[in-house]
Parts: structure tokens; C-alpha cells; sequence
């Protein structure tokens, strides 16, 4: 996939409904001693969309990221990913079919070189020790490159990691995800703790990814962020699905207003 710069559309529009989704689950669970974290959820996210996913503190949104990344098994229900069962399959087998995630709190290794935590992202694919440390092809670091240049952080190829500020190892972490080039991406708080000139670098590089065909399903906090660029959200509150609909017909919502500020 060729990075570059194009002007941004706007927020995505929602797949014909007769379309297969790329990503879906049926009635999803997830229990931890006997508590729903997840409770018969269905959602769908179509190719070409961005959706947001939203919700208070201890909704269940990130245990249900770790459930369509296959990070946790599932108690109920079903997932598919490209038309095909991956409710049992395994993260790495996930990853290989084109799913990427970030996580809530930064991944990212902080003593090795911005540049080589990318070229460890495209390698970690391979299961074999020994092909994961092998050199990397002049492909690989050029596409890395790319994407750094593309995130705006390429003058910091050569710095640790440790030395980014939270705004910039979020990036980091998002150019990780990219390596692989995958279909999908499932980002988890990509604003938290990034000060406002590199959230709107953020919101830039989605829509512009998404022009180029990506597809996310985005974890956030950042209510604006969620309604500049998703065409439909949906809310989680104890677990279960609350709501879903367009960002104006959430934000309206007198069930979702509750469910964040009391009665």
C-alpha cells in the first residue's frame, strides 16, 4: 500500500447493509468470576469504515478489543473476521488474516531504536525465534521509513523509544500496527495522554489511511475525535450494547447522556 499525504475525506459512510461484514460478532461474551465484562454483544464493522466504539470507564470496550484480537477466549457468541470463523483461532492467526490492534496503555519497546521497533513489528509475524531475529530486507526498512515519515516521526528513527513523548510513542505504536499492512485496525485510546497539536496528526493520518482503504474500529474517550471521523458509534455501558447509531444520533441520546453523566 503506497503512503502518501493525500488531502483527507470525510468521516466514512456506512457499507450497504447487504454487504458482508469484515469484522462481526454474534452475541459476544466474556465473564470473569462469574461477572459479564461482555454481555451478548452483536456489532459490525464493514470495510472502507471508521467506528467508533465508546463508553464509561469499566464498560467492557477494551475486554471486547482483547476478544475480536483473540487476547481472551470468549464465553458465548461468535466472531468472524473476512467471512470466516475465527472465534477460536489464535492472536498470531488473527494478525496473519490482516487484523492489527494498539492497546490502552503504549506497547512499545523502549530501549530499542524507534526504527527497530518497527522492524520488529513486521517480523514478529513468525512464530520460528530464528526468523524473527534474521536480518531485515531492504523492503522492510523502507517501509518502515515510509511510515515513519508518513507519522511525522521519521527524524526520530534512530532514538529510543523511551525517549518519545507519550504523543509520539502513540504514534509510534500506530506505525507498529501498520507494519504488517493489515485491513483492519483497532485502535485502543490512540488520544490518551497526546497533547491537541498531535491529536489532530492522529485524526489526519486516520482519515488519510482511510481514503487509502483501511478500515478501523476505534476505542476513545475524545468525544469530538469520535464524531469528526466515525460514520457510526457504539456504546457499551456494563457490558452490554447501549446504543448505536450516527455520532449526532448518539450524542442526542438520552440513555448514553445518562449512562456518562448520572440522571
Amino acid at each position: 500500500m503506497a503512503i502518501d499525504n493525500a488531502n483527507c475525506l470525510p468521516p466514512s459512510t456506512p457499507m450497504a447493509s447487504d454487504q458482508q461484514p469484515l469484522l462481526e460478532g454474534r452475541t459476544v461474551s466474556k465473564y470473569f468470576g462469574g461477572l459479564a465484562a461482555v454481555n451478548n454483544v452483536d456489532f459490525a464493522v464493514y470495510p472502507g469504515e471508521i467506528v467508533g466504539l465508546i463508553g464509561p470507564n469499566g464498560s467492557g470496550k477494551t475486554t471486547l478489543f482483547d476478544c475480536l484480537s483473540r487476547l481472551q477466549k470468549i464465553d458465548g457468541g461468535k466472531i468472524t473476521f473476512k467471512g470466516r470463523d475465527v472465534t477460536r483461532a489464535r492472536p498470531y492467526q488473527v494478525a496473519r488474516m490482516g487484523l492489527s490492534r494498539t492497546f490502552q496503555s503504549v506497547r512499545v519497546y523502549r530501549k530499542m531504536t524507534v526504527l527497530r521497533n518497527m522492524l520488529i513489528s513486521h517480523q514478529w509475524r513468525d512464530t520460528s525465534l530464528l526468523l524473527m531475529l534474521r536480518p531485515s530486507p531492504a523492503s522492510t526498512a523502507s517501509r518502515a521509513h515510509q511510515l515513519l515519515n508518513f507519522l511525522q516521526i521519521e527524524h526520530l528513527a534512530h532514538e529510543d523509544a523511551g525517549h518519545l513523548s507519550g504523543g509520539q510513542r502513540r504514534l509510534l505504536e500506530i506505525g507498529m500496527a501498520l507494519m504488517p499492512d493489515p485491513e483492519i485496525l483497532l485502535l485502543d485510546e490512540a488520544t490518551s495522554g497526546v497533547n491537541p497539536t498531535l491529536i489532530e496528526t492522529i485524526k489526519d493520518r486516520i482519515r488519510t489511511l482511510n481514503q487509502q482503504g483501511k478500515t478501523f474500529l476505534l476505542i476513545e474517550h475524545n468525544i469530538n475525535f469520535i464524531a469528526d471521523l466515525c460514520s457510526r458509534v457504539y456504546v457499551l455501558n456494563y457490558g452490554e450494547k447501549l446504543a448505536e447509531g450516527t455520532p449526532q444520533e448518539i450524542l442526542q441520546n438520552e440513555a448514553v447522556i445518562d449512562a456518562y453523566f448520572g440522571a
